[in-house]
């Protein structure tokens, strides 16, 4: 739009000289700002790749871990943040609604901002609006004494300033200063907005009963308003809504009026083809697999559990790697890391095997000196049992250098040594006496 009509269309908005819905349009177009969210949203593969991704994220469990002073690693349940992480980061929201919540934020705005408020038992996170919330980087001190990226974030008329220690900000891995992330929609904006209207398209198909367009061929002169007249009343009779009462196979027309409809096959256009290659392309863009999105023409894993294994490997691992570094460097003292303290995601829930497959596992794990039984009975849900806690293992897994060790009663190897020396000199007594 030029300087000159934009400041026309908000000279009429201003002195409210036009409706209030076209004003409202106008005014943003004025400004602009194209609020594209919704639309965005009801195109089904974009809606299903930020489906998968926002569930995937929150289905895994955050545990705080600690290394111990012998190289073993211990759930760290007895720190302040183990609760607030794992179970609840704030009064309204559940671990699994918390993490969906960002990381659908994260996708569907480049961002995602999760305001730190309190320290130790008091801690909790609550999530800030990604488009209420603007990144400064102050290099001339304006903001404070000290040069610092800061989160300034609108709510009811007021601003509210966050230093970069008080903010936990996720990012895509698309950036080019490093600092703020850039959504896969901006990337994509005409392939998406494709996508879009040809749903439409489809919709609107769907809505005339699949009846194309038609030329109408008439010998009467007829004035703007009476071709208009004359338009409606065919199409009245032509539409459907796909109700009883609309669907009509018998149109009505004047004689001397001649009907010739266009014929519009999907087949020849190749919608489907062109559909179902856009659709990958925007899975693809998430790093989400076709089968995820309900293509299965080119699945080539053996199993669900190689094509889950895939998933993390190619998709999540960048993703949940990113979060346990902000997690472990916003929440996480430099003393706390020193000490063993780490966050991390249980993403064994993604990778779990059938129960034929786990139970395999865990007694190869016990018979070979890695799960104690009751750590492996606790991964099956079940109670600890007596004498459970010590590891076990085949007796024939030692050193090289202990080999046969296990034969020897070291109890006895005094009373072995006796009576060896014993029998050796039986022995030399008969040798002598037969010389």
């Amino acid at each position: 739009m030029k300087l000159k009509e934009r400041i026309k269309t908000a000279y009429r908005v201003l002195t409210n000289k036009t409706s209030k819905d076209t004003a409202m349009q106008q005014l943003i177009d004025f400004l602009g700002l194209h609020d594209t969210k919704e639309s965005e949203l009801s195109e089904a593969t974009y809606f299903a790749c930020l489906k998968v991704l926002s569930e995937s994220v929150g289905k895994l469990p955050l545990k705080l871990l600690q290394h111990n002073e012998d190289g073993g690693v211990v759930t760290a349940r007895g720190h302040p943040l183990y609760f607030v992480l794992h179970d609840r980061p704030n009064p309204y929201m559940t671990s699994t609604t918390f993490w969906s919540t960002m990381e659908q934020n994260r996708n569907h705005y480049g961002d995602a901002y999760a305001w730190i408020k309190g320290a130790g038992t008091k801690t909790s996170l609550w999530i800030l609006p990604s488009d209420s919330v603007e990144i400064w980087y102050d290099d001339q001190k304006i903001l404070s004494d000290v040069p610092d990226i800061y989160y300034i974030y609108s709510h009811g008329g007021k601003l509210y300033k966050f230093s970069s220690e008080q903010i936990i900000h996720l990012k895509t891995s698309s950036s080019f200063d490093g600092i703020k992330g850039i959504p896969v929609r901006e990337q994509l904006k005409s392939t998406i907005s494709g996508n879009i209207k040809s749903q439409k398209m489809l919709n609107q198909m769907y809505k005339s009963g699949f009846t194309a367009k038609a030329v109408v061929q008439y010998t009467a002169d007829l004035s703007g308003d009476n071709l208009k007249k004359f338009k409606e009343m065919i199409e009245d009779f032509a539409g459907s809504d796909l109700d009883d009462e609309e669907v009509k196979n018998i149109i009505p027309i004047p004689v001397g009026t001649t009907l010739t409809p266009l014929n519009v096959k999907l087949a020849d256009s190749q919608f489907i083809d062109i559909k179902k290659y856009s659709a990958l392309q925007i899975a693809s863009a998430f790093g989400i697999k076709p089968n995820q999105i309900g293509d299965y023409e080119k699945s080539s894993y053996a199993s669900a559990e190689a094509q889950q294994l895939s998933f993390y490997v190619d998709t999540l691992l960048y993703i949940l790697k990113q979060y346990e570094e902000e997690l472990n460097y916003k929440l996480l003292s430099r003393e706390e890391i020193d000490n063993g303290y780490y966050f991390k995601f249980n993403v064994a829930v993604i990778l779990r095997a059938d129960l034929k497959t786990q139970i395999e596992t865990l007694s190869q794990a016990v018979s070979n000196f890695i799960y104690t039984p009751n750590e492996a009975r606790a991964l099956l849900d079940k109670p600890a049992v007596p004498g459970g806690d010590k590891l076990l293992g085949n007796g024939a897994s030692i050193p090289v250098e202990l080999a046969g060790a296990q034969y020897t009663n070291l109890e006895g190897k005094e009373e072995a040594k006796q009576w060896m020396e014993k029998t050796i000199e039986k022995i030399l007594t008969k040798l002598l006496k037969k010389v």
